[in-house]
C-alpha cells in the first residue's frame, strides 16, 4: 500500500512539475468594464462572447464587483461580445477580429437611460435570483425579504431542488449524500451539528448558495449527491467599511439575533472579521405508533429548549505584489444548548382495548458544541491564467454533553407507579483534522488543465459513559459503557482538462483517493472489544460536454462518479435514547457508498433550465428502523444494495412586468429503494415524487418592495424504508430601504398556512410504523441590516481552505 501511494503522489507532482515547466504561447485574453450612467460598477451582468459567423456562444462570464469582466484562453478568430442584465436592453458590439496571443481591452461600456452606449446608462444593479452556470446553479438570496430573520438551515429549503427532512437532513434531486461547503471550502460537520450550525449562521451573514450536481475532479469526491455551497459575504471595497444587522423572530418561542463585520483594504493588505450570534428558544413534536410482536406502543413527545451560538471569523491577506498572496484565516463558533424531552407511550395487545401501562419519559440534555479553524494560504498568480494555491489547515471540535433520563412505568389510570429506571449518560467527543493541499491551474492546449493534490488526516476520539441511578446516586453501568476511537487518512491527487472548440466544449477530469481507516471499541468488558480496519484505493472519473444548437439554445452532458464515507458518529455504536423503548444506535461496519450520476441539461436564452438526471448508488448510506427484543425499537444505519433516483427539473426567472419579477423551479424524482437483509426483512420501494419552488417579487413606490413565495414537497421516500406525506408552507415580507439606501428594514411571516409538518409510515420485518410531527414554524420576522464606510471600489479576495470536506462528516446524535 505505501509503495501504491508513493507512486500516486509521484505521478501528481510529476504532473504538476510538467505544467509549470511547459511553455505558454498564443493565449489570447479579453478585459473590459461595465458601468452605469454615475459611473458606478454595474456588477453580476452577463458577458457572452458569441462566434460572428452562427452567433453560437463561445464563453460566458459574469462582471465582478469593479464592473470589470475578464475572458481568458480564447482561441483566435472572429467574435462579438454581448451584454444582458435583468431590465435593461440587451448590448452587442461590432464584429471584431482576435489574433492569436492578443490582449484586447474594451472601451468601458456605459448605460444610458433605457439606452445603451459604448460611453454613457442608468440603471439600478440588482442580481437575477438564479444564476444558470455550466457546472452550477447559483440561488442569489442576499437581498430576498423572505430571507429577513431566518437562518441557513431555512434558506437552504428555499433552494432549487433542495429538501430537509424532519431530521434536518439535505437531499438534493432526490438524493442524500449531499456535502455542504462554506465559501469553497467542505464543512466537516453531519447530522445535528450540522443542522445547528446552519441553524447559527443568520441569512444575512449569507450572499448566495451554490448547487453542484456533478462536481470536477478538482473537488473532493465525497458527496453522492452533490456539493451545496454556502458563499458567506465578503466585503468588497477599498478602504474601511462594514455593516451591522439586528434580527428578531417570535412563534410560539422568540429568538433573536445581531452581529457586526468590518473590513480594511488597502493596496497592499487586506484585513477582515466578523462576529454574529442568535439566541432564543425553540420546539418540535413528534407522534409515533408502532405495532411489533402483537404489541402496540402509541407515543407522543414534545421536545424544546435555549441556544446561545456565536459564530467569529478574522483574517488578513498581504498582497506581496501583483503575482504573490499570503493569507491568514481564523474562524469557529461556540455553542452552549439545553434541550428538554417529554415522551409518554401508551403500551397494550394488538387485540385488547385497554391499556397494559404507561411509559413517561422526561429527560434533560445539557452541553457545548465549539469549533476552532486555523487557515494558511498562499497564491501566485501571474494575470494570465496560471495560478497555484496552497492551502495548510488544522481544526479542532469539542462536544460535550450530559443527559439524565428518567422512565416511568404507571398503571393505566397513572395512579400507581409499576416501576422505574433512571439513567444518565456523559459524552465527550473530540475531533482533530489536519489537511494540505495545493492545486495549479494553467491554460494548456488552448484550453485549461488542472491538477493538485491533498492529504487529509483526521482523529476522533469519542467516550460513552452510561450510568444507572440509584437512590440519586449515579452507577457506572459497565455493560453499556464504552470508549470509540477512529482515525482515518485520505489521500488525493487530481489532474482536470477543460476546452472549447467553436460551438463544442468539454471537460475531463480523474480523481484518485487513497483511504486508510482503524475504528477501535473498547469496552468495559473485553469481550465487546472490535476493531474495523479498512484500506483502499478508489479512481473518481468526471466529464461533460456542451453543445451550442444556436445563439439561445444550448445543450450540456455532464457525468461523474463519487464516494460518500459514512460520518465519524454514524460509526459510533453508542445508544441516544427517547426512552428505554426507543433509541438510535451508530454502525461501525458500515461501508462507503458509490454512485453514478448522469445529467442532460438545456439552456434557452441563457436563463430557462431544463435538466435530466439520472444516478445509481451502491450500499447506500441509510436510515432504517428495526425491533429490539419484543418491546424495543431503534433507528440506526445500514447500507442498502442499490437506489436508483431519475429526475426532472426546470427553472425559469421571469421579468412579468417591470415592477414585477418571479423565479420558479420545479423538480421531479423518481426514486427505487432495493435490498434484502434476509428473512422478511426486504426493502422493495419506488415513489415517484416532485418538489417546486416560487418566489415573486414586486417593486413598490417609495423604496418599498413586496415578497411572496413559497414550497410544495409531494410524497416521497425518506431513508430506506419510510413512505412520507406531503408538505408545504408560503411566506410573505416586505423591505424598506433607508437612510440612502444604506440600511434595509424587513418584516416577514413564514408558514403563513401552518402546513409545514410531516408524516410517514414505515414496514420492515416485523415493525409496523406511522410517524408524524413538526416544530414552531409559522413565525414573524425583523430584521434591520446597516451598512457604513466606503461603498465604492474593489473586491477582497474569497478563498477556500482545504479542511472543509472532513468538516462536513462529524455530527452528533438526534
Amino acid at each position: 500500500m505505501k509503495t501504491s501511494l508513493r507512486g500516486l503522489f509521484s505521478t501528481a507532482f510529476v504532473l504538476l512539475a510538467a505544467q509549470f515547466l511547459s511553455a505558454q504561447n498564443g493565449v489570447s485574453l479579453i478585459t473590459g468594464q461595465v458601468f452605469d450612467a454615475d459611473g458606478k460598477p454595474l456588477e453580476y451582468a452577463s458577458i457572452l462572447l458569441q462566434r460572428s459567423a452562427d452567433s453560437t456562444l463561445a464563453k460566458l462570464e459574469y462582471t465582478d464587483p469593479d464592473g470589470s469582466f475578464r475572458i481568458a484562453a480564447v482561441a483566435a478568430g472572429e467574435y462579438f461580445i454581448g451584454v444582458s442584465y435583468v431590465g435593461l436592453p440587451d448590448y452587442r458590439t461590432e464584429p471584431f477580429t482576435l489574433a492569436e496571443g492578443e490582449q484586447l481591452r474594451f472601451p468601458d461600456i456605459r448605460y444610458a437611460g433605457s439606452t445603451v452606449e459604448m460611453k454613457e446608462v442608468t440603471v439600478t444593479a440588482q442580481r437575477p435570483i438564479l444564476e444558470v452556470h455550466a457546472d452550477k446553479m447559483v440561488f442569489n438570496v442576499q437581498n430576498t425579504i423572505n430571507a429577513s430573520g431566518s437562518n441557513g438551515l431555512e434558506l437552504l429549503r428555499k433552494a432549487p431542488g433542495v429538501v430537509i427532512d424532519n431530521n434536518d437532513n439535505i437531499t438534493m434531486l432526490g438524493r442524500a449524500g449531499v456535502q455542504i461547503y462554506i465559501d469553497g471550502k467542505p464543512s466537516p460537520l453531519r447530522g445535528t451539528d450540522l443542522a445547528e450550525f446552519l441553524k447559527a449562521l443568520q441569512a444575512d451573514e449569507i450572499d448566495a448558495i451554490e448547487l453542484i450536481t456533478n462536481p470536477s475532479a478538482r473537488f473532493d469526491a465525497a458527496g453522492n449527491a452533490g456539493i451545496i455551497n454556502i458563499r458567506l459575504k465578503k466585503d468588497k471595497r477599498l478602504g474601511s467599511n462594514g455593516s451591522a444587522n439586528l434580527g428578531y423572530s417570535v412563534g410560539i418561542l422568540s429568538n433573536y439575533s445581531g452581529g457586526v463585520s468590518g473590513n480594511y483594504r488597502n493596496k497592499t493588505v487586506n484585513t477582515f472579521g466578523s462576529y454574529n450570534f442568535n439566541a432564543g428558544n425553540w420546539l418540535n413534536f413528534m407522534d409515533l405508533y408502532r405495532n411489533q410482536l402483537g404489541l402496540t406502543f402509541d407515543q407522543t413527545s414534545v421536545n424544546g429548549g435555549t441556544n446561545l451560538n456565536h459564530n467569529f471569523k478574522a483574517g488578513a491577506d498581504f498582497f506581496l505584489n501583483k503575482k504573490h498572496t499570503v493569507g491568514f484565516l481564523v474562524n469557529g463558533y461556540m455553542g452552549d444548548f439545553n434541550m428538554r424531552a417529554n415522551s409518554r407511550a401508551l403500551i397494550g395487545a394488538v387485540d385488547q382495548p385497554f391499556l397494559d401501562s404507561i411509559l413517561v419519559a422526561s429527560s434533560r440534555n445539557d452541553g457545548q458544541r465549539h469549533n476552532m479553524n486555523f487557515n494558511v494560504n498562499y497564491r501566485f498568480d501571474n494575470g494570465k491564467e496560471t495560478i497555484w494555491n496552497l492551502d495548510a489547515d488544522y481544526g479542532m471540535f469539542r462536544n460535550v454533553g450530559v443527559e439524565e433520563q428518567p422512565n416511568r412505568y404507571w398503571d393505566p389510570t397513572e395512579q400507581i407507579l409499576l416501576s422505574e429506571r433512571i439513567y444518565a449518560n456523559d459524552t465527550p467527543t473530540d475531533i482533530n483534522i489536519t489537511t494540505f493541499k495545493i492545486d495549479h491551474e494553467r491554460p494548456f492546449l488552448s484550453g485549461k488543465l488542472s491538477a493538485g493534490v491533498k492529504s487529509a488526516i483526521v482523529a476522533t476520539d469519542n467516550t460513552f459513559d452510561f450510568f444507572n441511578v440509584i437512590d440519586g446516586e449515579k452507577e457506572l453501568n459497565t455493560d453499556l459503557s464504552n470508549q470509540f476511537d477512529y482515525t482515518e487518512n485520505v489521500n488525493a491527487a487530481y489532474v482536470n482538462f477543460q476546452r472549447q472548440f467553436k460551438k463544442f466544449g468539454f471537460s475531463a477530469g480523474l480523481r484518485a483517493e487513497q483511504t486508510n481507516s482503524k475504528g477501535i471499541l473498547t469496552a468495559f468488558r473485553p469481550v465487546d472489544n472490535a476493531e474495523v480496519t479498512r484500506s483502499y484505493l478508489d479512481f473518481f472519473p468526471s466529464g461533460g460536454l456542451t453543445y451550442a444548437l444556436s445563439q439561445k439554445h444550448n445543450l450540456q452532458l455532464s457525468y461523474s462518479r463519487r464516494i460518500n464515507r459514512p460520518s465519524y458518529q454514524d460509526l459510533n455504536p453508542f445508544q441516544g435514547r427517547l426512552d428505554e423503548l426507543t433509541y438510535e444506535q451508530g454502525n461501525p461496519f458500515l461501508r462507503p457508498e458509490y454512485a453514478n450520476s448522469l445529467k442532460l441539461t438545456h439552456t434557452f436564452n441563457y436563463r430557462f433550465n431544463t435538466s435530466l438526471s439520472y444516478s445509481h448508488t451502491r450500499d447506500q448510506i441509510t436510515r432504517i428502523v428495526d425491533t429490539a427484543g419484543v418491546t424495543g425499537s431503534y433507528i440506526t444505519w445500514l447500507n442498502l444494495a442499490d437506489q436508483y433516483a431519475y429526475s426532472l427539473a426546470f427553472s425559469a426567472p421571469i421579468q412579468i412586468r417591470p415592477w414585477w419579477s418571479s423565479f420558479t423551479n420545479l423538480t421531479g424524482s423518481l426514486l427505487q429503494n432495493q435490498a434484502d437483509y434476509g428473512g422478511d426483512k426486504i426493502v422493495d420501494l419506488s415513489a415517484a415524487t416532485f418538489n417546486i419552488y416560487s418566489q415573486h417579487t414586486f417593486q413598490l413606490p417609495k423604496a418599498f418592495s413586496l415578497e411572496i413565495s413559497g414550497w410544495y414537497n409531494a410524497p416521497s421516500l425518506w431513508g430506506g424504508t419510510f413512505e412520507m406525506g406531503e408538505m408545504w408552507s408560503v411566506d410573505a415580507g416586505i423591505q424598506k430601504k433607508l437612510f440612502n439606501n444604506k440600511a434595509n428594514f424587513r418584516i416577514a411571516v413564514s408558514d403563513i398556512f401552518l402546513t409545514n409538518r410531516w408524516q410517514g409510515v414505515s414496514r420492515f420485518g416485523v415493525l409496523d410504523m406511522r410517524v408524524g410531527g413538526g416544530w414552531d414554524s409559522r413565525r414573524f420576522r425583523t430584521s434591520l441590516t446597516y451598512n457604513f464606510g466606503n461603498t465604492e471600489v474593489k473586491a477582497a479576495r474569497r478563498r477556500s481552505t482545504g479542511l472543509e470536506d472532513e468538516q462536513k462528516r462529524i455530527k452528533s446524535g438526534e
